[in-house]
């Protein structure tokens, strides 16, 4: 069976298992490598209008159509690439979405230039409120509205909310952020 056929077939188990899987294992945790922070960029914002677990049953094939996130590559997507990227059934096949993912792959390349990293990037404007994020995201990338740009940082961990302060998940979660990002 192929990996689309099988996500049309969950059953409300393996849906309730790829939720934990992503709230135990990923939403909230720090990412250090900024072909991974791109690709959850990505993923955000091809959740907008759609539900996360849409993007989560996709997001084998998200790697796939944009080559593991690999910021370089797809920054030299070619017009032939944009083609192929909108005629991906394993995707979300919006043209805006698909655009802002190179365009956005550019600009953190030009931020890399400047500061080592996508993530020294982050870590250089960090502390500051959502609004203030949505305002720097906005300029710097593309298709970053509020609601992409909170969840953004909710699931990398730069902004709280992800998980309650009561979970244990959001426990292991503090022990693994740099002291200075706890200081939000």
């Amino acid at each position: 069976m192929a990996y689309c056929d099988h996500i049309e077939t969950m059953q409300p188990e393996e849906r309730k298992a790829l939720h934990k899987n992503y709230h135990d294992n990923h939403y909230g945790f720090p990412i250090h490598d900024d072909n991974e922070l791109f690709g959850r960029l990505i993923l955000e914002i091809n959740q907008a209008g759609l539900s996360w677990e849409t993007i989560l049953k996709k997001e084998i094939s998200f790697r796939k159509a944009y080559s593991n996130f690999e910021i370089q590559k797809v920054a030299n997507y070619t017009e032939q690439d944009r083609e192929r990227l909108l005629n991906d059934a394993g995707i979300i096949r919006n043209k805006l979405k698909v655009n802002a993912a190179i365009e956005n792959a550019k600009s953190i390349m030009s931020l890399q230039k400047e500061f080592g990293s996508f993530e020294k990037w982050l870590e250089n404007h960090h502390p500051k409120t959502k609004e203030e994020w949505v305002k720097l995201f906005k300029k710097t990338f593309k298709f970053t509205g509020g609601e992409i740009v909170n969840e953004f940082l909710m699931s990398i961990g730069y902004l709280r909310g992800a998980h309650s302060p009561n979970c244990a998940i959001n426990k292991k979660i503090e022990k693994l952020q740099p002291m200075w990002l706890n200081k939000k």
